[in-house]
């Protein structure tokens, strides 16, 4: 005689929880990691009393107010508000981002696919992604004067590198049993970077672009040490000279803040485009 077992009740409920334990988990630990943050802030300011070398928070609060309203005829700082210097840094490191990583795309793809043209090409890429940028923006000024070029060209030069380098090394990397299929099936090499190589290499490419972004990011007060102003990196410039280490602490915060957001962006894209990346 046959026993038959019932089968056991479905977890489908716990497993749904899961997820969201496991966010609001991470929101506390976030926020009590800045909570912590912020009292050693706090704490080490008291314990300073020098806000030339540390501001406390409230100072820097103070100043998020004044320089984002006019107050007695006085507009922002330098005559521009903070949200207006921001979004004059924004769009030169957008601009200056997009046009290094365009040219990273394409040297790296043929870098990845021409080999003679990698054994030329990579030491130069290593040889400029190897300089800090006030190494050469010395010299941009010189060919470009003092306007907007010589920034967007040293975002530009600083963004290309990390996106020829892991877009190159993604291509030369593709897997060789796809490319030779897709040539068995009679597809052209053009067909085959386009419809093999570049969706494989996408993982790397992103990594690329986003490494990128922060190297443009990290360069921006180095590209408005001339002329910066408006310009977040201007405004730290120019703080720091007057010992205003409450606006420069500002200043990084109002970058690193929109470079968190940024970033946010682009892995939220990076994971629309691509779904199956750290899945086995």
């Amino acid at each position: 005689m046959t026993t038959l077992v019932a089968p056991a009740p479905p977890t489908a409920p716990t497993a749904a929880l899961a997820p969201g334990g496991g966010l609001l988990r991470r929101l506390a630990l976030r926020f009590l990691a800045l909570l912590v943050l912020y009292l050693l802030w706090e704490a080490t300011a008291r314990i300073m009393r020098n806000p030339t070398f540390i501001p406390p928070p409230s100072a820097v609060w103070d100043q998020l107010i004044t320089t984002s309203t006019t107050h007695d005829g006085v507009r922002g700082y330098s005559g521009h508000l903070l949200i207006e210097h921001l979004g004059v840094s924004l769009r030169r490191i957008v601009i200056g981002s997009a046009i290094g990583i365009i040219g990273g795309l394409i040297l790296g793809v043929l870098m990845g696919t021409i080999g003679w043209l990698r054994v030329v090409t990579e030491p130069v890429v290593t040889f400029i992604r190897a300089l800090p940028p006030l190494a050469y923006f010395s010299l941009f000024i010189i060919w470009f004067g003092i306007d907007e070029t010589p920034k967007l060209w040293l975002l530009s030069i600083a963004a290309l590198p990390p996106v020829a380098v892991a877009t190159a090394a993604a291509v030369h990397g593709a897997p060789t049993g796809l490319v030779e299929a897709a040539r068995a099936l009679g597809a052209g090499r053009w067909q085959t970077t386009r419809d093999v190589v570049l969706p494989s290499a996408l993982p790397e490419i992103f990594t690329g672009i986003r490494l990128a972004v922060g190297v443009a990011y990290s360069s921006v007060v180095a590209a408005e040490t001339i002329n910066g102003v408006p310009g977040i990196g201007g405004m730290i410039r120019d703080a720091q000279r007057y010992s205003q280490t409450d606006v420069v602490v500002l200043g990084l915060f109002a970058i690193g803040l929109s470079g968190l957001l940024i970033d946010s962006v682009l892995l939220a894209t990076e994971n629309k485009l691509i779904p199956w990346r750290g899945r086995a």
